[in-house]
């Protein structure tokens, strides 16, 4: 995206880009997200900020697009290491960690409608992607990685939104924290076995 600048009656023209509207946006966090908070970060008013994004929803829509965008899906490459299980279990952790570093970003990520056109494509080359690394179709593929990715969502999302509130200890957080993602990851590798299981049934 060009540079975009903000005319000043003395001194260097603030630069105000894309990339810089979303770091700062990133760093604030998308549940506590404001024009004014962006803005401050950014240096610039938030009418300034107005000038390039039309309202709050479409600076949401925009920084949870980029978090997605930058999240690193795990490869898969079938390896007698690496099987389809042990690939979705990699893979499921790496969507867990997204859903925790990034609070509020749920919404954007399980709900399909939510999705932009950059985010459906890189969902569509992962299922690809999955398909010819372990000779699955298309469909399986598909159906294979939307179960894992909806419950690992909903789930992570879940745990990490209640973990450490009250009516629990603040010495007792870390603790249950713990406990909780720990029967979380137990049940995802039950839940990613039962799939395998269905998967030619798909």
């Amino acid at each position: 995206m060009p540079s975009l600048t903000k005319s000043t009656s003395r001194g260097r023209p603030r630069t105000i880009t894309h990339e810089r509207i979303m770091n700062a946006g990133i760093e604030i966090g998308l549940l506590n997200i404001t024009f004014v908070g962006v803005a401050a970060a950014l240096g610039i008013s938030h009418m300034a900020l107005y000038k390039h994004i039309a309202s709050l929803e479409e600076l949401k829509y925009l920084i949870a697009e980029e978090i997605f965008l930058r999240w690193q899906i795990p490869q898969p490459v079938h390896t007698a290491q690496t099987p389809l299980k042990d690939y979705l279990v990699i893979f499921m952790h790496s969507l867990r960690e997204l859903v925790k570093s990034n609070p509020g970003f749920t919404p954007y990520l399980i709900r399909r409608m939510a999705s932009t056109p950059s985010m459906v494509t890189k969902i569509e080359h992962h299922h690809q992607a999955v398909a010819e690394a372990y000779q699955l179709t298309q469909d399986q593929a598909r159906w294979l990685n939307a179960t894992i990715a909806f419950h690992c969502i909903a789930v992570a999302d879940t745990i990490y939104s209640v973990a450490g509130k009250e009516p629990i200890k603040a010495n007792h957080r870390e603790i249950e924290e713990a406990e909780m993602e720990a029967e979380f990851i137990q049940s995802m590798q039950a839940l990613i076995i039962g799939t395998l299981h269905m998967l030619d049934t798909k």
